[in-house]
């Protein structure tokens, strides 16, 4: 299914926006011809923004799983970087993992949210080509995620929250980033940030792909934001695995079950924060308050509770993951058809109460 965008006053379209971008154009042609002609159309112009309005949350209402991975993939949907400049304040960047180097797909940053220091981990896609190309596309290599492991050490150490923010289809899957431990780098931020000794809040602000997104995932609270997904594969990537045709992404996407209305039924995500309408894209500013005022509010509620009552707390959570989705399998699943062994074994026993000569046959 092709992706492509159609450009209208700077705005990018995605394949299903059609009727908006009409109104976007009529909206925009009738502006013109008032600034040339001086003729007054604000009646008209609100009458199409209204019926904008309308289309808006008619569509939004009743996105499929593949549209909202579209929307969470929008080139002009707010980034990391977006989020440090509007939302954080006093941002001071951290580099590098003592080890190999600084990778650009991961940033780490002290900075204070609300009236709270915390130190801030997530990742970053980047808009300008050659930055994309130096943050491998928002895929980290293993140098990044020792480097977010590191800083949240030091968190720890001076009893600062941490704050993650998800946003990658993937870790990098390079041949460099496999010879240098990128499946070890992922397993031990799993392992330390289970047990990390200050509360941890992440959130899934894009794309949530695969380890890649686990890999600074382990929190007491995970959120995601309305048109974002979190997935243990890319709808693409499954889809090629399932049906060797990448074609049947929209499929693949539906029986994922990666959205966040979705993800909140299973119990793997614990909120899902509203963005504004049409998308963040449309109005980052106010997507990203909503952020900011659901991390205040967590991250005051999680300071009010005892570290070890967190950490057990935080343990549970994790090991509960999937329990929902089980009941859910039992409750949907046909009753149990007893197998060749199971009557085999009734049979034995109605032998075991009746007589012998009762099962002799008669000439």
């Amino acid at each position: 299914m092709a992706d492509t965008h159609i450009m209208t006053n700077g705005l990018q379209y995605l394949p299903f926006e059609d009727t908006i971008a009409q109104l976007d154009r009529q909206i925009e042609d009738l502006r013109r011809l008032a600034a040339k002609e001086g003729i007054d159309n604000s009646a008209d112009i609100r009458r199409l923004q209204r019926e904008e309005t309308s289309e808006l949350k008619r569509l939004y209402a009743s996105l499929t799983p593949w549209q909202i991975v579209q929307v969470s993939r929008h080139p002009q949907r707010p980034l990391l970087r977006d989020y440090l400049n509007y939302m954080v304040k006093d941002v001071r960047e951290l580099h590098g993992d003592r080890c190999f180097g600084d990778d650009c797909a991961i940033v780490t940053a002290l900075g204070q949210i609300g009236r709270e220091r915390v130190m801030i981990v997530g990742q970053e896609k980047s808009r300008d080509t050659n930055e994309k190309i130096a943050c491998n596309f928002g895929c980290p290599n293993p140098e990044g995620y020792r480097k977010a492991l590191a800083k949240m050490k030091l968190a720890e150490k001076f009893g600062l929250p941490v704050v993650t923010f998800i946003d990658t289809p993937g870790a990098f899957p390079g041949i460099g980033a496999e010879e240098r431990g990128q499946a070890q780098a992922i397993a031990v931020n799993l392992m330390e940030m289970s047990r990390l000794r200050v509360p941890i809040v992440s959130i899934v602000i894009g794309e949530g792909g695969s380890g890649g997104a686990l890999g600074i995932g382990v929190a007491d609270r995970l959120a995601i934001l309305e048109y974002a997904y979190y997935s243990v594969i890319s709808p693409e990537g499954c889809a090629a695995i399932l049906w060797r045709d990448g074609s049947q992404a929209p499929a693949a996407a539906e029986a994922l079950k990666l959205t966040g209305k979705d993800l909140l039924k299973l119990g793997v995500v614990d909120s899902v924060i509203s963005e504004s309408l049409g998308g963040a894209h449309r109005n980052a500013h106010d997507t990203i308050h909503n952020v900011e005022q659901y991390l205040v509010k967590t991250l005051r509620d999680l300071k009010r509770v005892k570290i070890e009552n967190l950490l057990a707390t935080r343990y549970k959570k994790i090991r509960a993951i999937g329990e929902p989705s089980q009941k859910v399998l039992r409750e949907k699943s046909p009753p149990a058809i007893p197998d060749r062994l199971s009557a085999a074994v009734q049979l034995q026993r109605v032998k075991d109460e009746v007589p012998e000569e009762a099962f002799e046959t008669k000439m």
